[in-house]
């Protein structure tokens, strides 16, 4: 006799019944699920590496690999994922596991990295323990908005005359440093920063692809200049992987973004970029992004410009600090139309050229006032400087094509031999050695000494040994410097005292002599 049809279904749905309750007892509560994705190495490259899986992957962000290998997905590609890896990828084999971290890449901010030492991860490098930071930020952060800045009206010193005085820098300013290797770029990048107060600039001196050597000598100079202390660095040195490299001045952006955020002047260096697009031309061509002119892949002037463009003047209401870029490039043989040189020309506000034939001359800094140019400082300048400083960038320009003239014996009307001689003694007066910064009263003086003819009868050997008393007659009347450094124009009575005490300095150094 047949089991009837209804009992037959009654007795399969109580068994299914008891299976799913089964199931849902084995099964942990909805609150404890995680969802991981969980992709695999296909090949490892120098510096990239090609993985699969992790669809849910976003563009640059951090991914993990064994240990505490990371990497940034840089390339979404529809079968894998280009990555780029930010620590050396001698462990990592074809077939290992890679995570995501859902976050991406971000560096450490806040008066804590004020005199240390770190890598772009924001790993301190200096041996002085961890790092004590008020939070991170992004390395990828967008520029403040237009509505978000405020005018360039405020001069960063660099305590060099030939810029201080005929390129001037405004606050808030991006000046591209370029010239030939060896002709003093990083000497007045670093110049600069340690002509900063430690309550006025906080600065970010970032190093890209530099020796070690290169690096550990900048990092001993600050210290003995008591910059350090109001200097962080960011070191992304040449044996370090090529991911590093690119990063690091990005990196180095954002610690400079959280102080001018809290109100401060911030200065940063990047030394140099020229090294950071040749990183970035090796990820790509590893990457297999399309080359385009000189093998550089197609976005590299973006590459720089999102960089750049987080440098400003924010608005009061904002907190009014600043970010000021000096980038520095290298140029090969002098020529400035050059790819990289043509791209941050026209990105920045202007470009101090270091000539290699002034280098070669002995014109220390070798500034080419006519190759050299400031868009926006100038706005910034003290009245003083545009008093005394208006014409001799032009001045100076002429003397320098008229010397090369009389190279071939030309004979020179009178007034063209006063003019070579004025423009030599200038020349003199802008020779100034590293570490040696001037004040910018000490500089208003001895422009005053040589645009008002001066030194027109002092031996050219000799200025150089008079130039201490220049300076001290600078301090002579206080009032007259504290005119000068409220930006009081270089008014008739204030320069007529200010030549009197140049006068009474360099009659007392010519008896003395």
């Amino acid at each position: 006799m047949s089991t009837p049809r209804s009992s037959t279904g009654a007795s399969l749905a109580g068994a299914l019944a008891a299976g799913l309750e089964a199931v849902d007892h084995a099964l942990p509560d909805a609150a404890e699920l995680t969802v991981r994705e969980i992709g695999r190495v296909l090949s490892i490259g120098q510096g990239v590496a090609r993985v699969a899986g992790l669809p849910g992957a976003a563009s640059e962000e951090l991914l993990r690999f064994p240990g505490r290998g990371l990497g940034i997905a840089l390339n979404l590609e529809p079968d894998h994922i280009g990555v780029v890896l930010l620590d050396e990828a001698s462990a990592i084999v074809a077939g290992d596991e890679v995570r995501r971290t859902r976050r991406v890449m971000d560096v450490p901010v806040g008066d804590g990295l004020l005199g240390r030492v770190i890598d772009p991860n924001g790993r301190p490098l200096d041996g002085a323990g961890r790092i004590r930071a008020s939070g991170r930020l992004p390395v990828q952060r967008p520029a403040p908005a237009i509505m978000d800045r405020d005018p360039v009206q405020r001069p960063l010193q660099t305590g060099i005359t030939a810029i201080d005085a005929l390129i001037p820098i405004g606050r808030g300013q991006r000046q591209l440093i370029l010239g030939d290797r060896q002709t003093g770029k990083t000497a007045i990048a670093v110049d600069t920063i340690a002509n900063q107060g430690p309550g006025d600039v906080r600065c970010v001196y970032c190093a890209i692809g530099q020796r070690q050597s290169s690096v550990a000598k900048v990092i001993a100079d600050l210290r003995e200049h008591g910059a350090l202390a109001h200097t962080t660095v960011v070191v992304a040195g040449g044996e370090d992987p090529v991911g590093l490299q690119y990063l690091a001045p990005y990196a180095a952006t954002s610690v400079a973004e959280h102080f001018a955020e809290q109100g401060f002047d911030t200065l940063v260096v990047y030394d140099d970029l020229t090294r950071h697009a040749r990183a970035y031309r090796e990820l790509s061509l590893l990457l297999r992004r399309p080359p385009g002119r000189e093998a550089y892949p197609g976005d590299v002037f973006y590459l720089h410009a999102r960089l750049l463009e987080r440098a400003t003047q924010l608005r009061a209401t904002l907190g009014g600090g600043s970010l000021t870029a000096l980038p520095i490039i290298e140029t090969q043989a002098e020529d400035l139309a050059a790819y990289i040189p043509t791209n941050l020309i026209s990105i920045t506000d202007g470009q101090v050229y270091l000539s290699p034939r002034l280098f070669r001359q002995g014109q220390f800094p070798a500034v080419d006032v006519g190759r050299s140019v400031s868009r926006v400082g100038g706005k910034a300048q003290l009245p003083a400087y545009r008093a005394v400083a208006g014409d001799l960038r032009l001045a100076y320009a002429q003397f320098e094509e008229l010397e090369r003239f009389t190279r071939y014996g030309a004979r020179l009307e009178e007034s063209r031999h006063l003019l070579l001689e004025r423009g030599r003694r200038v020349r003199e007066v802008l020779r100034q050695g590293q570490y040696a910064p001037l004040t910018v009263v000490e500089q208003i003086a001895e422009l005053v000494a040589v645009t008002d003819g001066l030194l027109d009868e002092v031996p050219l050997e000799r200025i150089d040994t008079l130039r201490p008393a220049l300076r001290l007659a600078a301090h002579d009347d206080p009032t007259i410097a504290a005119a000068i450094l409220r930006g009081e124009p270089l008014t008739g009575t204030i320069r007529a005292g200010l030549r009197t005490a140049l006068g009474a300095r360099l009659t007392a150094a010519a008896g003395d002599g």
